[in-house]
């Protein structure tokens, strides 16, 4: 295992080099799943998916059935899903009680005569505290990079669709380093266990195995001994990291510190951890561009329609919005001059998903880390740095930047932004009572 220096800079990241070749974006969610069901039916060696859950709807079932299927044609596939402990032991928020996508693994398994193991990861002995948000699905020596987890919503299985980034990068030391730590830090943990399986033990009785193996995460890195690429090719570096002062938090910071021209941030949540945040301001001060491309509340996977029935979870998409008006007010001059641009992301009923910076045209970050608090210090996120210092991939990165903004209407004002005496009648009397409690404040660190 290669561990990284304390506080390398990005340039002096180890990275495996890549081919301009090897490396495909894809535009939309639907590409995504066709690619996925692509890989998984021509297999060969291994298929290794991550992701925060599996979902019984009608795309989680397609994708299972096909990893069955993979399974029944070539049976010396290794095979394996990881998925997020609690996550699957669950049922949706505001439901109400159900048993959970873990329950659906067991009942498909018993019907299958063919074996796919799908695993539980514990980041925490509460969900509420941290979960497992690492992506990334390996198959064979191709990594295929989401933010995007396996359900109907993710895939475009049906009307709806949730917009996020993807990409297909074609290279085997980056597959293999992201195996080997599945393999070698999470499948081998005593706190990891299948869900498929009808004698999966109690949360209760793995609290010290699961602290044990958050404890242990706090210091894995991706294995990089096989990262031969020079300084000046293009090349990519996989990152891992939780808890506060992570690994890949510096680097996030190190990133939004040393862009020169023109930075681009994606998230879905406009709630920039302490940071974040600061690096932000400084560049702005320093007359950086700083582009924002953020959802519109109604975007949000957390919005209600107000004709429908109010929910607490609903009024998570209005704290981003105030967070984002405040923003805006706070940079009105630079917003106005266009030395500051927000997007704000809406297409229909649609929601988005993208997270991401763009440093320079010269290095890219691909993550499931929404830039907020919860994701610096509760949940266990990766990212993969394209480092691009010839710009070879400049027109894939244009082409995937159009497609995003196709959907967007810029902020230049920040009273383009509804206040909160403007939100409906529900949303407003509770964050006025969460306000006055400070509880908005806790909102905003942990979810």
């Amino acid at each position: 295992m290669a561990f990284l220096s304390l506080r390398p800079t990005p340039e002096q990241l180890p990275r495996f080099p890549l081919q301009s070749g090897s490396v495909r974006t894809l535009l939309c969610a639907a590409d995504l799943r066709r690619t996925l069901l692509d890989l998984i039916a021509s297999a060969r060696q291994r298929i290794y998916l991550t992701a925060l859950y599996l979902q019984n709807d009608e795309a989680g079932e397609e994708i299972l059935r096909a990893l069955h299927a993979a399974r029944a044609l070539r049976p010396e596939l290794d095979i394996c899903v990881l998925v997020d402990w609690h996550r699957a032991q669950r049922g949706l928020i505001g439901e109400g009680k159900q048993s959970g996508n873990a329950a659906w693994y067991r009942s498909i398994t018993q019907e299958m005569s063919t074996e796919v193991p799908i695993y539980g990861v514990p980041v925490q002995t509460r969900e509420l505290f941290g979960v497992l948000h690492l992506k990334g699905f390996v198959i064979d020596d191709t990594v295929l990079y989401s933010g995007a987890s396996l359900n109907n919503v993710y895939l475009h299985k049906l009307q709806k669709y949730r917009h996020d980034r993807y990409q297909c990068i074609d290279c085997p030391t980056l597959a293999d380093s992201m195996v080997n730590l599945l393999q070698q830090h999470l499948l081998a943990s005593p706190a990891v266990h299948r869900l498929d399986l009808a004698d999966t033990p109690p949360t209760r009785t793995l609290r010290r195995e699961i602290r044990e193996l958050r404890k242990h995460l706090m210091s894995v890195r991706y294995d990089t001994s096989q990262a031969t690429a020079l300084p000046a090719t293009l090349a990519v570096t996989p990152l891992i990291g939780v808890g506060r002062n992570n690994a890949l938090n510096r680097i996030i910071v190190d990133l939004i510190r040393q862009t020169e021209h023109h930075l681009i941030i994606c998230t879905p949540y406009f709630n920039f951890p302490k940071p974040v945040t600061r690096e932000v301001n400084r560049l702005i001060n320093r007359g950086v561009t700083v582009e924002i491309i953020v959802g519109d509340k109604t975007a949000n996977d957390f919005f209600i329609p107000p004709s429908e029935p109010f929910k607490v979870i609903g009024a998570l998409p209005y704290l981003y919005e105030i967070n984002l008006r405040r923003f805006a007010r706070r940079h009105r001059k630079t917003l106005e001059q266009g030395q500051l641009k927000i997007h704000l992301w809406r297409d229909g009923d649609n929601s988005y998903h993208l997270k991401g910076l763009w440093i320079d045209e010269r290095l890219h970050l691909i993550t499931g880390n929404n830039l907020n608090p919860r994701a610096f210090s509760l949940d266990l996120e990766n990212a993969l740095l394209i480092h691009d210092p010839r710009q070879e991939l400049a027109g894939q990165k244009r082409e995937e930047l159009d497609t995003i903004l196709a959907r967007t209407r810029p902020i230049e004002h920040y009273r383009q932004l509804e206040r909160l005496g403007q939100y409906p009648e529900a949303v407003r009397k509770l964050l006025t009572r969460l306000s006055r409690v400070r509880i908005d404040r806790l909102l905003y660190r942990i979810l």
